[in-house]
C-alpha cells in the first residue's frame, strides 16, 4: 500500500511538472495580466559560469545540486551547489581527447568516455568524485569507433561503437565499468552501407528499465533505431521518419520515458542545411516510428522527458530548445541558446551544455 506522505510527493509532482510544461508553452506576452512577468520570474534556461571554453557534449544530471559535464581537451568538470562553483576534475594525461559521454551515480561515481578511432577511444571511471581516475579500456582494434555509453544501473551497463566488420559492436560491463567485455555479434544486424552512429551528445544509446536499450543510427540509406530487451545480446532495426541517406543526417538522440514511449531527434548537423522532419515519436518500444506533426524548426541533438510528466519533453541543438507537452507530437522553440544535450532527474534538475563552455540548469 502507497503511503499517505508518498501519495502526497507523487501528486505534488505531477503538478509540478504540469505547471512547469505549461508555463513553458504559454508565450512570455501571455504568461501574466495585466503585465507580462519578467523573465527572471519565468522556467527558462540559466547560465552557469563553468570558467571552461570547451563545447561540452557529455552531460550527467544528478539532481538539482550535482551535475557532471565532460567534453573537448579531456575535460571532465564538476558541481555540487546547483552550478555556483564548478570543480575541474579532469583525468589526468586526458588533454588530447575527446570526451563526448559521461554516466554519473552520485556526486562521486562516474564513468567517461572518450571516443575516436583506435586507442582513442577509452573508458574512465572514478568512485571519489573525479580526484583519482582509472583507465578501465582502451581500445585496440582501428576499426573500432566508440560513441555513446549508457547504464541500467549502477553496475550494468553498455558502450557501442560504429560497425566493425559489418556489424555495431557493443561493450559490456557488470562491475560498474571496471571491466568490459566485447558481446558477441551474431544477434546483431547487419549495419547498413555507410551507417554509424553520432557522437554529439551522449544519447546514440539509451536504456529504460533493467534490460531495454536502443541505439540511432546515421549515414546509411535510412535512419534506424535499434532495440535489444535483453541487455545488448539480440537486437532489431526499424526505420525511423528522420531523413539520412547522407553522413551528416540521422537519429542523433533518443529519450525513452519508459520500455514504450520514446522519442528520436536528430536532422541535418550542417548548419546551411533544412532539417525539416527532425523528431519521430514511438509508443511501442521503438517497433515503429511516427513523424512529428509539428517538429523543431531545425536539427535537434539532444532530447530528455521533464520529470513526472507523461507527455512533456525538451529537445536541444545549436539553434535552440523546444518543448512538447503533448508526447512529441507537435514542438514550440522557447529558447534560441545554442545546446547540445541535455539530461533532467526527478527532482526537476534539468540541465543542458553545448559549447564554449555552456551550461545551464532549468530555474523556476
Amino acid at each position: 500500500m502507497i503511503s499517505m506522505g508518498k501519495t502526497r510527493r507523487m501528486v505534488s509532482a505531477g503538478l509540478c511538472a504540469a505547471a512547469l510544461a505549461a508555463a513553458l508553452a504559454v508565450p512570455a506576452q501571455a504568461q501574466a495580466a495585466p503585465a507580462p512577468a519578467p523573465a527572471q520570474q519565468r522556467p527558462g534556461w540559466s547560465l552557469k559560469d563553468t570558467g571552461a571554453d570547451v563545447r561540452m557534449r557529455g552531460l550527467a544530471a544528478v539532481s538539482r545540486s550535482t551535475a557532471w559535464v565532460a567534453g573537448s581537451k579531456g575535460t571532465v568538470l564538476r558541481t555540487s551547489d546547483g552550478g555556483r562553483r564548478w570543480l575541474n576534475v579532469s583525468p589526468p594525461g586526458a588533454g588530447e581527447l575527446e570526451l563526448r559521454d559521461i554516466e554519473a551515480f552520485d556526486n562521486r561515481r562516474a564513468v567517461v568516455l572518450a571516443i575516436g578511432e583506435g586507442e582513442a577511444s577509452r573508458v574512465f571511471r572514478t568512485e571519489d568524485g573525479g580526484a583519482n581516475w582509472t583507465e578501465s579500456f582502451r581500445n585496440t582494434d582501428p576499426k573500432a569507433f566508440y560513441d555513446c555509453i549508457t547504464f541500467f544501473d549502477s553496475r550494468h551497463g553498455l558502450a557501442m561503437s560504429d560497425p566493425v566488420d559489418g556489424t555495431f559492436r557493443i561493450l559490456s560491463t557488470g562491475d560498474g565499468g571496471k571491466s568490459w567485455r566485447v558481446l558477441p555479434s551474431a544477434g546483431m544486424p547487419a549495419a547498413l552501407p555507410g551507417e554509424a552512429g553520432f557522437a554529439a551528445s551522449g544519447q546514440c544509446l539509451v536504456s529504460a528499465g533493467s534490460k531495454d536499450v536502443w541505439l540511432a543510427t546515421g549515414g546509411g540509406a535510412t535512419a534506424r533505431v535499434l532495440h535489444s530487451a535483453d541487455r545488448g545480446l539480440n537486437w532489431t532495426a526499424v526505420e525511423s521518419t528522420i531523413p539520412a541517406g547522407d553522413p551528416a543526417r540521422g537519429v542523433f538522440a533518443l529519450a525513452f520515458r519508459d520500455r514504450d514511449h520514446g522519442i528520436a531527434v536528430g536532422g541535418d548537423y550542417r548548419g546551411d542545411q533544412a532539417s525539416p522532419r527532425a523528431v519521430a515519436v514511438s509508443r511501442d518500444g521503438g517497433r515503429s516510428w511516427r513523424q512529428a506533426k509539428t517538429p523543431p524548426p531545425a536539427y535537434r541533438s539532444g532530447v530528455a522527458w521533464l520529470p513526472h510528466s507523461r507527455s512533456a519533453a525538451l529537445a536541444v541543438g545549436p539553434s535552440g530548445t523546444d518543448l512538447t507537452v503533448d508526447g512529441g507530437r507537435t514542438w514550440r522553440t522557447v529558447d534560441t541558446g545554442s545546446y547540445d544535450t541535455v539530461d533532467c532527474t526527478p527532482d526537476f534538475g534539468c540541465w543542458a551544455s553545448g559549447e564554449k563552455g555552456r551550461v545551464a540548469r532549468l530555474e523556476f
